[in-house]
């Protein structure tokens, strides 16, 4: 049986965020493909984490900069390890590929890290992404991580496209892998609640991303207040796991901002609302709330920003605007007109099936992985940037890491 080991960057929680929904879909795949499967993370538990337990996962709790990694990594021998984000493969990749050499490295971005962060920036000072990005140490660290490994999972192709033309990393490092979703059948959309059935707007995300608690900020000052005088009878939910006290001051009863916090079950919350609401600013890779809205026959108006890498070439399931005027009426138009909303929530559907069907990507991923354990010698061999940085991160890191083991040492 092949093993699977996978170097966890927190625990799996799909019930908080879309990466938690990302990783158990990447965890399920390599059950199905019978791979013995060990999560090793140096996080703490949570209350949201999913038990891995239960699902015959073998879990090890491991350290930074400790040898009995090492020891972990020989009696374990993975065939397939899987980096969550460019930050483990820093770590933990140098003894990888010091004690099981042959193992084929994966790397999960998740997103671009040095692509949100750019954005961030380029937000908060008014200036040009582009400067951001040429200027970026994230980005350097990030890249250099994905010449390292054998495959990078990248989840949107506009992300693909940056890295393949502005950086020129080789195609064949990188792997298109978006999220991974059932088709929809028409008998689960004939049970979804009608347009009548539906109320009120609502927005959703964890609030430990930034640009989560940014676009809930952005809503209740720049959107809320003119929507609620077009709407005045309506509320705005939202929700989110780890709400800080900033978060929570938003609840306002009286002006219809209603704040909840985590939700138990985020597919019921989504479907019972009519227009999901999402003026993000900033970020990358792929928005997990308007995918969901889109399961759920949701509606949604969000930003190019927040569309970015989900619908391709096919007509969004609601509006896409940058400005608030414009963002604020074509909420109204979707909550008030249901012929519209009928449309437009069938163009989700569409989405879903072109664009994220689990079959289809899971088959590519799967002749991708096979290609690799029939070529890895080869692979690697066309790859000497990647080769290069091995060699230069080996020698840094392993000293570096070498002496922190010593401080420790004489600390204990």
């Amino acid at each position: 049986m092949p093993k699977l080991l996978v170097i966890g960057y927190v625990w799996p929680e799909p019930k908080s965020s879309a990466a938690g929904t990302r990783m158990m879909q990447l965890i399920n795949f390599f059950r199905s493909e019978n791979y013995e499967v060990t999560f090793a993370t140096t996080a703490r538990e949570t209350d949201n984490m999913v038990n891995l337990a239960e699902l015959d996962i073998s879990i090890e709790k491991i350290k930074l900069n400790d040898p009995e990694f090492d020891l972990f990594l020989k009696n374990l021998m993975p065939d397939v390890v899987l980096f969550d984000r460019f930050m483990m493969e820093e770590q933990y990749g140098w003894r990888v590929d010091s004690v099981c050499p042959k193992a084929i490295k994966i790397l999960d971005t998740e997103d671009l890290h040095f692509l949100r962060n750019a954005r961030q920036q380029a937000y908060k000072d008014e200036t040009e992404v582009e400067k951001h990005i040429s200027e970026s140490d994230l980005a350097k660290r990030e890249i250099a991580a994905i010449y390292r490994c054998d495959l990078s999972l990248i989840i949107s192709e506009v992300e693909i496209k940056l890295l393949a033309s502005q950086f020129q990393v080789p195609n064949s490092l990188l792997h298109y892998l978006p999220f991974l979703i059932d088709k929809i059948s028409n008998k689960e959309i004939s049970e979804l609640p009608t347009f009548s059935e539906r109320k009120d707007f609502i927005s959703i995300g964890n609030f430990l991303h930034e640009p989560n608690w940014n676009a809930v900020l952005y809503l209740k000052e720049r959107i809320w207040p003119e929507l609620r005088k077009r709407l005045p009878n309506v509320k705005m939910h939202i929700y989110g796991a780890y709400p800080s006290q900033k978060v929570l001051n938003l609840h306002n009863p009286k002006e219809n901002f209603i704040v909840h916090g985590w939700a138990e079950n985020s597919m019921e919350v989504m479907r019972n609302a009519c227009v999901c609401l999402a003026p993000i600013q900033f970020g990358a890779g792929l928005k997990g709330k308007l995918v969901e809205a889109m399961e759920n026959g949701t509606t949604s108006v969000t930003s190019t920003i927040g569309a970015e890498g989900i619908n391709g070439y096919l007509e969004w399931n609601g509006f896409i605007c940058n400005s608030d005027k414009e963002f604020i009426e074509k909420a109204v138009e979707l909550y008030t007109d249901e012929d519209l909303w009928v449309e437009k929530r069938s163009n989700g559907f569409k989405i879903i099936e072109a664009r994220f069907n689990k079959k289809e990507h899971l088959k590519k991923f799967n002749s991708q992985i096979q290609f690799l354990k029939e070529n890895l010698e080869s692979h690697r061999s066309t790859n000497f940037t990647g080769q290069m940085l091995k060699h230069h991160i080996h020698k840094s890191t392993y000293f570096m890491s070498r002496f922190i083991e010593e401080k420790n040492k004489n600390k204990n």
